[in-house]
């Protein structure tokens, strides 16, 4: 063993570099996207796996730049290119020259498909979304308690607006066991009421890494919680099904306390405006009732009021003076009316008749008037009324022609 010749780290990598680099010039690999992070220097960095393997993969800014699409997590994509060592991590890569999709991967095939089941049930209904209170006295906040996520939340809160109160509901985010916590912290948070408002989320990651929010079970519970839901998972290109059954999606943890914690300043000055809204608004009402005011004197009010009262007054002498002409008019032709109907009631009684002269001849035994000479026979008594008084006598002989 003492013949065999120690090499440096640096030494051993690099022979397993140009056995690397050598042996695979040039290769064509299909798999799925997984942990995409692109850099602001254009590079595209992810990792590219199947069922029982991954390798991590470069594109640099150049060949990125002529990609037809754009690349995310879940992809399923053929690249073209070779294989190289990265010295400084001891890792093997894959350097990407081109990228062509190849379908969609089985991870986000399978998403898509739970997606479309669970929106058919109307889990992600606008409709079923309600609005976050203003000012909640209690945020609780289902985490990892040891993540970046709720660092950056209690940050937030703590520069925002430090009196709320915070509940940490911890629980795993990633794994298998992640999805049956996350379910019965929100099962726990609505059962004890401990909180206003809830958030639930974890940090950036992989779409593997936030499989846990996008379980069906979890998904039910955020739909289901009586509690108000903000939907905070990875970064804001980063989704999962939970950001459709929430009733709002915050891009990120920090973004998601920002939405429920109006600084005090903020506030403050809201209060500010409105308040001076308010002073501005009646002090033009006041100036404005003053000038009108002030353009009255006592004399001017009396002289207005009179030029107004004036012609209501003539129109009420007017209308009285012909109410009591029309009053007069009708007494007169009433008085007239009854002086006629007097004058023909007296002229139709028999009194009056008689006192002209006429006298009224009815028969003794039937007392039926007698008017015509033909209905008095010879011999027949018959009585004579008088204006005054009456007489008995017998007729002697009828004469049936004028006298």
């Amino acid at each position: 063993m003492d013949d065999v010749k120690v090499l440096k780290v640096s030494e051993l990598t690099e022979l397993v570099k140009s056995l690397v680099e050598d042996g695979f010039p040039s290769v064509r690999v299909e798999g799925e996207i997984s942990n995409f992070r692109p850099a602001p220097s254009g590079h595209l960095y992810f990792t590219l796996k199947d069922r029982t393997a991954m390798i991590q993969a470069v594109m640099f800014r150049g060949k990125a730049a002529r990609l037809g699409f754009d690349p995310a997590d879940g992809a399923l994509v053929k690249v073209s290119g070779s294989l190289s060592v990265y010295a400084a991590r001891g890792q093997y890569q894959l350097i990407c020259e081109s990228m062509e999709r190849s379908g969609v991967g089985d991870i986000l095939a399978l998403l898509e498909e739970r997606k479309r089941a669970l929106a058919a049930e109307g889990l992600f209904d606008e409709a079923r979304k309600r609005p976050l209170p203003r000012f909640p006295e209690r945020i609780a906040v289902i985490t990892s308690p040891t993540g970046a996520a709720i660092r950056d939340i209690l940050n937030v809160l703590g520069r925002r607006n430090s009196s709320v109160n915070v509940v940490i509901l911890p629980a795993t985010v990633q794994g298998e066991d992640a999805p049956a916590e996350i379910v019965r912290q929100i099962e726990t948070a609505n059962l004890h009421g401990l909180g206003d408002v809830l958030i639930v989320g974890r940090g950036g990651g992989s779409i593997e890494d936030l499989l846990a929010f996008s379980d069906e079970g979890v998904v039910r519970a955020v739909a289901a919680s009586r509690i108000p839901v903000i939907s905070a998972v990875g970064h804001e290109i980063d989704w999962a099904l939970t950001d459709f059954a929430a009733d709002v999606r915050a891009p990120t943890p920090s973004a998601a306390a920002e939405l429920v914690s109006e600084s005090t300043e903020s506030a403050l000055a809201g209060i500010s405006r409105v308040h001076e809204t308010i002073e501005r608004t009646m002090r033009s009402r006041l100036e404005r009732a003053w000038n009108l005011t002030s353009q009255f004197s006592v004399e001017g009010l009396e002289l207005r009021f009179r030029r107004v009262i004036q012609p209501v007054l003539q129109r009420f002498d007017d209308a009285k003076e012909r109410l009591i002409d029309c009053i007069r008019n009708g007494i007169r032709d009433a008085s007239r009316r009854l002086e006629l109907a007097e004058r023909d009631i007296e002229t139709a009684n028999p009194s009056a008749v008689l006192s002209r002269g006429f006298a009224v001849v009815t028969r003794l035994k039937d007392g039926k008037v007698v008017r015509d000479a033909s209905c008095a026979r010879s011999g027949e008594k018959v009585r004579i009324r008088f204006a005054k008084g009456a007489s008995l006598a017998t007729i002697e002989e009828s004469a049936h022609e004028e006298v």
